[in-house]
């Protein structure tokens, strides 16, 4: 998790409008994705576009957070490695793995349960991403000390879903990723999150054959039962 915020009080600038949706057919790339999120971010602070929920696929890539060591990068001939904003270490993004950009004013109590709370809204998050899973028939739970969701199973722990987010001016971007059905052996070419004792999963990989509409319907679901918000479907 990366916080970059002003200093001094949250501008008064509630947003209780509806959430546009988006998702993307198509593997997007990286860049691509950036440029979206910056611009809406300025966007939403100049009271010119709605808050945004982005629900989208990579092309294979890796990407650095702001912890990220040089080590952890196993095999950086493999895909492309983009340095980003967000918090956290090497990640693995690719076909298969739903990836949720969210680009929300956090003045907005929805997200915290009152004023802008960035610990709060990552512990909202992670219950996003665990009752998703829970609508899927997995369970996911949080572990001191490593962040993202994991899975207990044939006796270790893996991780299904990983998050990193940015604030800037109290508006979030970047977000979650949801191993659905990704190539799994891509993750090999990293130290995913910087964590060497456990492994990766996916709902394929644990016996669930679930399609990514489906993934995105418990994603719309659970959100709507952590924050209360309905999200508005524009695709």
């Amino acid at each position: 998790m990366d916080q970059a915020v002003p200093s001094g009080s949250p501008l008064p600038r509630p947003n209780a409008g509806p959430v546009e949706l988006r998702i993307s057919p198509a593997p997007v790339p990286y860049p691509e994705a950036i440029a979206f999120m910056e611009a809406r971010v300025k966007a939403i602070r100049a009271g010119e576009a709605p808050e945004c929920i982005w629900f989208l696929e990579h092309p294979p890539l890796y990407t650095a957070g702001t912890s990220a060591k040089a080590a952890d990068l196993l095999a950086p001939e493999r895909f492309p490695v983009f340095a980003t904003g967000r918090g956290g270490e090497y990640t693995y993004h690719g076909p298969g793995q739903r990836v949720a950009y969210v680009m929300l004013d956090l003045n907005r109590p929805d997200w915290c349960g009152g004023g802008p709370d960035v610990r709060r809204f990552v512990q909202n998050l992670e219950e996003w991403l665990i009752r998703t899973l829970a609508r899927l028939g997995v369970t996911g739970e949080r572990r001191a000390g490593r962040i993202g969701i994991w899975v207990a199973h044939d006796g270790r722990e893996d991780k299904i879903a990983a998050l990193g987010i940015r604030v800037r001016h109290w508006i979030t971007f970047h977000g979650i990723a949801l191993n659905v059905d990704p190539a799994l052996e891509h993750f090999t070419g990293i130290v995913p999150c910087g964590i060497a004792a456990h492994g990766v999963t996916s709902l394929r990989a644990l016996g669930r054959e679930t399609t990514m509409a489906e993934a995105d319907e418990a994603l719309r679901a659970a959100f709507t039962d952590v924050f209360g918000v309905t999200l508005d479907d524009r695709t």
